[in-house]
């Protein structure tokens, strides 16, 4: 690989839409990342684009020396971990590992991008604005009615001893007629440019991510694990918002919620990591988004030396925030209670860099398309307790749908 660095001086967002189309059409596969500037405890993704035409097959990937890999590990993976099925109808049928080799890198600050390779010229004389999406029409697959009525059965599985908290997701589902998955990116980023943002290429295959959440991130020897729990809507003056934000932080049942998936985690990490490495340096963090507040809570830990990114994997995913806990019997619940596959929804998008290092997120807040057959989804959820409210729960879960309705259908 040419060891090289062309830079060019960077203006504006635009200019990074110009290349990513450029990408799209010499690259099978593409995975461009941004954290938006965002304050986030341990970082977030870096600004880059990281393409290449090379799918990378499970055996390789769980090389313990696998690097420069990027690609997106499927919830239904979680079938290949433990004695579970996943029998729900894919919208769209995804693969349970999509992973592709870097051929090519571009990164970019304030000022200045940086390439692995000579930028063509013309890639900068690509009209602007020529690409806009009509109205998606948006179909969800659970009325509201639905809804409540799983509600009850989950909190009778709480009552039974089943689970003690259960991510509940409802799927939206549309058909689409010359789909630009590039102009909704931007369109997402525009309006709620996250921490987690990403755009996915995999053949005719996208996703498109505004994901506040990251999963693991490991440098060296060290894994953090940072999962969401808690959520409340920005307000639309500043007196509103401090008091959602307070309210937020003080509430009993959202430290609850938040508490339970923190101990599944520190679990989850216990079994790669050195004995008594596993600690909690922020618990209850209340971080602010464009359109929400969250609850996050860091875990920490030290790997046991020579722990491969496999083992990381088989010990951890999928993510407690999207599950619950216990989470073996919560995911056999989920599976009889929701309506559809998740595929890349609640999965994990992965970028493997070098010496194993690696950052990924929680696939949330994101439409999965494909142009081939025409068709997109996405999926949103909250944490059912037993002290959950059921309305209060469905409104939350169209507060983190808003986003995304209001680039696709306007509303």
């Amino acid at each position: 690989m040419n060891s090289e660095t062309f830079q060019y001086p960077f203006h504006s967002i635009e200019e990074i839409e110009q290349i990513i189309r450029w990408i799209n059409q010499e690259y099978s596969f593409f995975c461009l990342t941004s954290g938006n500037d965002h304050r986030y405890p341990q970082g977030t993704f870096p600004n880059q684009i990281l393409a290449g035409n090379t799918a990378i097959e499970a055996d390789e990937l769980w090389n313990s020396k696998a690097e420069n890999i990027a690609g997106i590990i499927s919830y239904d993976f979680k079938n290949q971990l433990e004695n579970l099925k996943s029998e729900n109808p894919a919208w769209i049928p995804l693969p349970d590992l999509t992973f592709f080799k870097r051929e090519i890198k571009i990164n970019w600050d304030s000022e200045t991008i940086y390439s692995s390779f000579e930028i063509p010229g013309y890639v900068w004389d690509q009209g602007k604005n020529q690409y806009k999406n009509e109205k998606v029409e948006i179909t969800p697959l659970t009325s509201k009615e639905a809804y409540l009525e799983n509600f009850k059965k989950v909190q009778n599985e709480i009552i039974e001893g089943n689970t003690y908290e259960m991510n509940y997701c409802i799927s939206f589902e549309g058909k689409t007629s010359q789909f630009d998955p590039i102009s909704a990116f931007f369109d997402l980023m525009n309006l709620s440019p996250m921490p987690f943002s990403a755009l996915f290429k995999a053949n005719s295959k996208f996703l498109i991510s505004a994901s506040p959440e990251r999963f693991l991130k490991k440098t060296g020897d060290r894994l953090i694990a940072q999962p969401i729990k808690g959520t409340a809507k920005r307000g639309n003056t500043e007196e509103e918002d401090i008091q959602n934000k307070s309210f937020l932080q003080q509430s009993e049942k959202e430290q609850a919620e938040n508490l339970m998936i923190t101990d599944l985690m520190r679990n989850d990490l216990s079994k790669v990591s050195e004995t008594g490495s596993v600690k909690v340096p922020e618990l209850f963090g209340i971080y602010s988004f464009p359109k929400v507040h969250q609850m996050i809570t860091t875990v920490s830990s030290q790997l046991k030396a020579n722990t491969t990114f496999r083992e990381i994997i088989e010990a951890t995913f999928p993510m407690g925030s999207m599950t619950g806990a216990p989470k073996i019997k919560t995911m056999e619940i989920i599976d009889q209670l929701e309506n559809f596959k998740r595929g890349w929804f609640s999965g994990s998008l992965v970028i493997l860099g070098e010496n194993g290092d690696f950052d990924s997120s929680v696939i949330i807040r994101s439409i999965i398309s494909d142009l081939e057959e025409n068709k997109l989804y996405f999926g949103v959820g909250s944490a059912i307790t037993i002290d959950a409210d059921p309305n209060a729960e469905y409104e939350e879960c169209l507060l983190k749908a808003g986003a995304i309705l209001e680039i696709l259908s306007g509303k």
